[in-house]
C-alpha cells in the first residue's frame, strides 16, 4: 500500500515538474499557437507532443545521474546556444516564410505532423535552459532524483513528465483553437509573420550569446 502510494504521489509530482517546465511562453510556445492557428488544433498538439518527449528525456537525464551529460551541457554550453540559435532560428525563418492560407485549405498528412513533431523535438532540444528548468522543478516539488532511482520509481515519475507536459499543450492548443474561426486569412498571414520573427529574434539571441562567450573565452585565454 505504501508502495502503490509513493507510487501516485510521484506521478502526481512529475506531472506537476512536466507542466510546470511547459508552461513558459518560450519558442515552442510561439510555434505552438502558430500551428493551432494555421493548422489546427492536432498540429498545435502534435507539435507540443515533441516537446513532451524531449522533456520527458531531460528528466531522464536528472533522474538517472548522467552526471557527464550535465558535465557536457555545462561544458559545452557556448556551443549549444550558438548552433542551437542557428536551428531555432532557420524554424523561425521557414514559419516566416510559409503561406498559412495553403496550410488552411489543403488538409494535414501524417508526413506533415511529423515534421511538426520533429522539428518540436530539436527546438527543445537545442535549449539547454531546459534541464536547468526540469532539476529546478524537482527541487521544487520537493522530488529527491537520488531517491527516485533508489526506489525503482523512475517509470513514475517520467510518465507523470510526459503527461503534465502533454496536458499542457492540449489546453494550449484547444485555447487557441477555440478562437481560430474567429481570425481572416490576413489576421492569420500577419500572425505567421509575427510568429515567426519572434522565434527567429529568439534563435539569434540565442546565436549571439554564443558567439559573446565564445569570443569572451578566446580573450580571457589568451
Amino acid at each position: 500500500m505504501n508502495y502503490l502510494t509513493n507510487m501516485l504521489t510521484t506521478f502526481v509530482k512529475g506531472f506537476i515538474v512536466g507542466m510546470g517546465a511547459s508552461i513558459p511562453l518560450g519558442p515552442m510556445g510561439i510555434m505552438c499557437v502558430q500551428k493551432t492557428l494555421s493548422k489546427g488544433r492536432h498540429a498545435g498538439f502534435i507539435a507540443g507532443l515533441g516537446s513532451s518527449v524531449t522533456d520527458t528525456f531531460f528528466a531522464a537525464i536528472a533522474i538517472m545521474g548522467l552526471a557527464y551529460i550535465k558535465t557536457f551541457i555545462d561544458r559545452y554550453e557556448d556551443y549549444v546556444l550558438l548552433f542551437g540559435g542557428i536551428i531555432v532560428g532557420l524554424i523561425g525563418m521557414k514559419i516566416f516564410l510559409t503561406n498559412p492560407i495553403k496550410q488552411i485549405r489543403y488538409p494535414m498528412t501524417g508526413k506533415r505532423h511529423l515534421t511538426d513533431f520533429f522539428s518540436a523535438m530539436a527546438m527543445t532540444l537545442t535549449n539547454p535552459g531546459s534541464v536547468f528548468l526540469i532539476l529546478g522543478m524537482f527541487a521544487y516539488v520537493g522530488l529527491d532524483t537520488e531517491g527516485i532511482a533508489k526506489d525503482h520509481i523512475v517509470s513514475a515519475t517520467l510518465w507523470g513528465v510526459f503527461l503534465g507536459a502533454s496536458a499542457w499543450w492540449f489546453i494550449l492548443s484547444a485555447g487557441i483553437s477555440a478562437f481560430r474561426k474567429k481570425f481572416r486569412l490576413r489576421q492569420l498571414m500577419m500572425i505567421n509573420r509575427i510568429s515567426g520573427i519572434l522565434i527567429l529574434v529568439l534563435g539569434l539571441i540565442s546565436f549571439f550569446e554564443g558567439v559573446w562567450r565564445l569570443v569572451s573565452l578566446y580573450f580571457s585565454l589568451g
